[in-house]
């Protein structure tokens, strides 16, 4: 059945509230170089393309939330020099709550420097700025808006304090807390009881764990030692393989679409902010982690890390063109 077809079927009559998301974490600049492939130590490469947008993991998953449709409120800092002016005003175009978004002339803003080879594979190299002064103090002066909010994200490009403190303040008031552990950053042990979902990659998986993952079987394994900590799903995200859930109880791969690979660079961003939408309407993890695959296929066709995320009606579109499905029926609300 056609997208239209289920939206008529809804009962227009029904006013569902749109969810409210709270994210915390970075935002900075990325100015991208395309290049056919990586210098090595101490070499110089030609590049044929060059782009600045906004970017940071937090704003990033901000930015895919609300083209999703769901309020997206951001915790962050942006420096009061020219690069935050124009992070400051990428936000409030994006319609994304800035409330809570603060200038800081401690520090400038933070940029990263990506490169992109022809194969669409990246490396990133992020100089923090302001993004390292976002402290636990924060979160309190943001508790209102925390309150209101049916999932709270964070990621770990800030303070590793202040991500916990953030994830122990959202449990202790019952919020679903999201933490996507990137770049890989150890935790105090406590911290994993706060977690509701937890989305590692292979990398950050093994070194959260210590052990190594060749096999299914080692993911599963060493996701398992992680919900003995207390995390009740972890979700490893697998690139082009799509996803495993892991739980107390079992484990699955959910897999991803076959497409056309532009430019990886977001990829994680767009599917953890499209995971924070699903489970935010009510969907199961297994539902929300196969909608996250959806997204996440779909950026990865265009280039930049925002500029390529999609809103939800590109990814509905983008579903039935492909024959792909997995759009939860509860998100049609959201179109």
């Amino acid at each position: 059945m056609t997208t239209q077809a289920l939206l008529r079927k809804e009962d227009e009559t029904t006013l569902k509230p749109t969810p409210q998301i709270t994210v915390v974490g970075s935002t900075h600049m990325d100015f991208v170089g395309y290049v056919e492939r990586f210098p090595e130590p101490g070499e110089t490469v030609i590049g044929h393309g060059f782009a600045t947008s906004p970017g940071g993991k937090g704003a990033n998953q901000a930015v895919a939330i609300a083209r999703l449709g769901a309020k997206a409120h951001f915790i962050s800092k942006v420096g009061t020099d020219f690069v935050g002016d124009t992070l400051f005003e990428n936000l409030r175009k994006e319609g994304i709550s800035i409330e809570n978004v603060e200038r800081d002339h401690r520090a400038s803003s933070g940029v990263a420097l990506i490169y992109v080879n022809s194969s669409g594979e990246n490396t990133i190299a992020v100089a923090p700025g302001v993004d390292h002064l976002i402290e636990p103090q924060d979160i309190e002066a943001a508790e209102r808006t925390l309150e209101n909010s049916k999932v709270v994200l964070a990621q770990l490009e800030i303070p590793t304090r202040t991500v916990e403190f953030a994830m122990m303040f959202a449990k202790r008031r019952d919020k679903l807390s999201l933490l996507n552990p990137a770049p890989a950053t150890p935790l105090r042990p406590e911290v994993f009881r706060s977690v509701d979902v937890l989305t590692p990659n292979r990398v950050e998986l093994e070194t959260f764990t210590g052990r190594t993952t060749l096999t299914d079987q080692d993911l599963s394994e060493a996701a398992l030692t992680l919900v003995e900590k207390g995390v009740e799903y972890v979700v490893v995200t697998l690139g082009s393989r799509g996803a495993m859930v892991v739980t107390r109880s079992e484990h699955m791969v959910v897999p991803s679409y076959r497409v056309d690979v532009v430019d990886t660079v977001g990829a994680g961003d767009a599917f953890n902010g499209a995971l924070a939408v699903a489970l935010s309407m009510g969907e199961g993890v297994f539902e929300s982690v196969r909608f996250a695959n959806l997204v996440a296929s779909f950026k990865v066709t265009k280039r930049g890390a925002q500029t390529g995320l999609p809103t939800l009606k590109q990814v509905v579109e983008f579903s039935e063109v492909k024959g792909l499905g997995g759009i939860p029926k509860s998100l049609l609300a959201l179109l």
